[in-house]
């Protein structure tokens, strides 16, 4: 019986060292499941979470002209310049002209010392003068013998005097008449003399050859003018300021398209946002080739009513080589948007030929890609040759892409 009662007993309680293990088995178990579920954290909320929300940067498609330019730097000079000089030396006396000065042809704008050459005037008609007067005197001498040799050769036939003195005669009345023609070359001579030295002294006149004004004075009074080796510039005038031109370097890579006649604009600092509008004049056949570069002279002429253009400024000139006018036109920087914001360089046509492309646009909040053929292109805007857009539809330029939408899935606490 007492076995009995002893096996029905309850089982004592377990060792302290069993619980202990069991209670670290449960933090080490609380512990994995909260790394687990930080680990999973980004998977859930990645998978809840909406898509990125994009927004686009449009730019409408509009009608107007496409417009393709030669670009070039020219200087603005007056159509015609006349340089002012002198033709001998001497010292400036006076001085009736300025700079901006309204000039007339035959006007005196300097004069030079006149003395020296009004000298030179008198001596040589002078010179003249005794030429003149030997000229009579041997005119005299040749009728004097004339008469002797018309004597002598009467009394000689009669006998009254011998041959020789009638030779003598004749050979003085021949050296009378050398003396005539040398007396007349003579004052041919002094003649012309005389001619150049007035030609001379009209020199010391400075006179402006054509109507126009003064834009360069280089000489002032007292000066000393030397023009033993070359005609020293004395003044520059302009015969037309209200008609101006623009001399540009054109590449010789873009001559090909410039014409005689095209449509040209040019601006200049003086002027900000004023645009000149002009006609190319001239497109010159000599080559400039500075540093193995080679380029034309372009001629531009423009109307200078206001005088608003100065001599020497630079201009910054678009000559026009092709033009489209009311056209279905699109920018540029559409032409290169690519879904995803990767860009695509823009297909560009050549002068006189077509290209196609793919342009996307935004309709209805979505980008629709639609196929269209391009034609001339000004940097700017690209003509729309065909395709199914019209004017006022949105081209996309770029696209943004913002925060993610949607709501972020909630994790449970971790159990301990």
């Amino acid at each position: 019986m007492q076995q009995n009662a002893s096996q029905a007993a309850p089982p004592a309680d377990p060792s302290p060292e069993l619980a202990i293990r069991r209670r670290a088995r449960r933090r080490w178990a609380a512990g994995a499941a909260l790394l687990l579920a930080l680990a999973m954290a980004p998977v859930a909320w990645w998978a809840t979470r909406g898509p990125a929300a994009v927004s686009y940067t449009t730019a409408p498609i509009t009608r107007g002209a496409v417009t393709q330019t030669v670009t070039a730097t020219g200087t603005v000079n007056p159509v015609l310049t006349i340089i002012v000089g002198s033709y001998i030396s001497g010292v400036i006396q006076q001085l009736f002209c300025d700079y901006n000065t309204q000039v007339r042809k035959g006007q005196i704008c300097a004069k030079i010392d006149p003395r020296p050459y009004q000298s030179v005037v008198d001596q040589n008609k002078a010179n003249l003068d005794i030429a003149l007067a030997q000229l009579d005197k041997d005119k005299a001498t040749l009728a004097y013998t004339k008469l002797t040799t018309d004597r002598n050769a009467s009394l000689a036939a009669r006998s009254y005097t011998s041959q020789d003195a009638a030779d003598s005669a004749r050979s003085l009345y021949e050296q009378a008449q050398a003396q005539i023609a040398l007396d007349q070359a003579t004052i041919e001579l002094r003649q012309a003399l005389l001619d150049a030295a007035k030609v001379n002294l009209g020199y010391t006149d400075i006179v402006s050859p054509v109507d126009g004004t003064v834009v360069s004075r280089n000489v002032t009074m007292g000066q000393t003018v030397a023009a033993t080796f070359q005609t020293p510039t004395l003044f520059l005038i302009a015969t037309d300021l209200t008609r101006m031109q623009v001399d540009t370097n054109v590449s010789e890579s873009d001559i090909g398209a410039v014409k005689e006649g095209g449509r040209a604009m040019f601006t200049v600092d003086a002027y900000p946002g004023r645009v000149f509008a002009g006609k190319v004049v001239q497109v010159r056949q000599s080559p400039q080739t500075v540093q193995n570069v080679v380029t034309y002279d372009v001629v531009v002429g423009v109307a200078n009513a206001d005088l608003a253009l100065k001599p020497g400024m630079t201009a910054s000139t678009q000559i026009v080589i092709d033009e489209r006018t009311d056209v279905v036109r699109v920018p540029d920087q559409a032409l290169r948007y690519a879904p995803g914001g990767v860009a695509a360089a823009g297909p560009a046509a050549a002068n006189g030929t077509q290209a196609q492309a793919r342009l996307w646009l935004l309709r209805n909040g979505r980008a629709v890609a639609v196929p269209v053929v391009l034609g001339l292109d000004d940097d700017r805007y690209t003509e729309l040759v065909s395709g199914e857009v019209k004017p006022g539809d949105q081209a996309i330029m770029s696209e943004q892409r913002g925060a993610a939408s949607g709501t972020r899935a909630a994790l449970p606490s971790p159990r301990l």
